[in-house]
């Protein structure tokens, strides 16, 4: 039986692509192994997936600001490298493909240390720093972006990004029962991520006065930020993190509001869903999803607003801009090269191991 380890933490992004590969590797009779932290998001993920064994491993964050942890945790990182390298020795996998994330540098150290197939991926315009560490021991790197393909050199390739069978198979009519929509206004519908959007989510509140009596509004708004004052508001459905639903609300959305990170972007693109982009600030985050955002804004694929624009009037007028132009977004996603990666990566996943594995 061919062995299989998977790696990426830190966020939702660096595991949910995982979970699209899995059934297939599983099909394709691989022993599946993912090296993930000892608490992170990926075990928690990880453990509600049946036929994955889970190995935690030391790691430190990679941070680009000062804090007195980033004297101490290098060595974490060299300690998870030197765990990570016994281990697969142990195991002797066929191949490795990483996602990126912290968790990921000292799992691929280990991989090429012990001589296995690497396959990384990398999901936004410009590589995290994790990513930049990880893809010089890759036999081949995968992006999400054509300019992130571009910028990484020969070894890189555009694929897109893996994504789950059941996207694609929601019912919208179920996704407005889950949300106790019974009339046919058009439905808006806002994600912003496994933790919510905080900024975000307070201003779309503000809005509903101007929002409820045309829309319908579905709001995914991040574990623990519910609002009780609103839960019985008419057209306005709150659900503060989806799994089995998100195919049905998605299915029932005619347009959404969202972050930039690129695996929604590319599950949106995939599923024609016109969108407005609010991405994090620069102060918030590296600045990849601007310009994820960016890219999208260029290619006549979304509409952006930036966070420092937002409020209530100016979120308002976008989202009466992005229904108005909804057609037309959706006719350029349609015209749009493909983005669901699952069935390239895989290829190269056989493709990358040595001979006669």
């Amino acid at each position: 039986m061919k062995k299989i380890i998977l790696t990426g933490g830190g966020t939702a992004g660096h595991v949910t692509p995982h979970l699209a590969l899995i059934p297939a590797l599983k099909e394709k009779g691989y022993e599946i192994h993912y090296f993930g932290t000892e608490d992170g998001i990926e075990r928690t993920m990880m453990s509600a997936v049946s036929g994955v064994i889970y190995h935690p491993v030391k790691s430190g964050k990679l941070r680009r600001y000062h804090d007195w942890k980033n004297f101490t945790d290098p060595f974490r990182v060299l300690a998870g490298a030197v765990e990570a390298r016994r281990e697969i020795r142990r195991l002797r996998p066929d191949v490795c493909f990483s996602k990126g994330g912290f968790v990921a540098v000292p799992v691929v150290w280990g991989a090429w240390r012990a001589k296995v197939p690497i396959l990384c991926h990398e999901s936004d315009l410009t590589p995290g720093l994790a990513n930049k560490l990880s893809t010089r021991f890759a036999d081949k790197v995968v992006t999400t972006f054509p300019e992130c393909a571009r910028a990484m050199g020969g070894n890189a390739e555009m694929v897109g990004t893996p994504m789950r069978r059941e996207l694609f198979e929601g019912s919208a009519e179920e996704g407005k029962r889950l949300a106790g929509f019974t009339d046919d206004k058009p439905v808006l519908l806002m994600t912003g991520g496994s933790l919510g959007a905080q900024s975000i989510n307070k201003v779309l509140r503000e809005a509903l006065p101007d929002l409820t009596p045309r829309f319908n509004v579905i709001h995914i708004c991040g574990k623990g930020n519910r609002d009780e004052k609103l839960k019985d508001l008419s057209g306005y459905a709150q659900f503060e993190f989806v799994t089995e639903e998100l195919p049905h609300l998605f299915a029932a959305a005619d347009i959404v509001l969202s972050r930039a990170g690129s695996n929604s972007l590319c599950e949106l693109q995939a599923l024609h869903k016109p969108m407005l982009l609010i991405p994090y600030p620069m102060g918030a985050s590296r600045g990849d999803q601007i310009l994820n955002a960016e890219s999208y804004r260029a290619r006549g694929l979304a509409l952006v607003l930036e966070q420092e624009k937002m409020n209530r009037e100016t979120l308002v007028a976008a989202l009466d801009e992005l229904y108005r132009k909804k057609d037309e977004l959706r006719a350029a996603m349609e015209l749009a090269p493909q983005v669901n990666g699952t069935a390239r990566i895989l290829e190269l996943i056989e493709e990358i191991q040595r001979p006669g594995a």
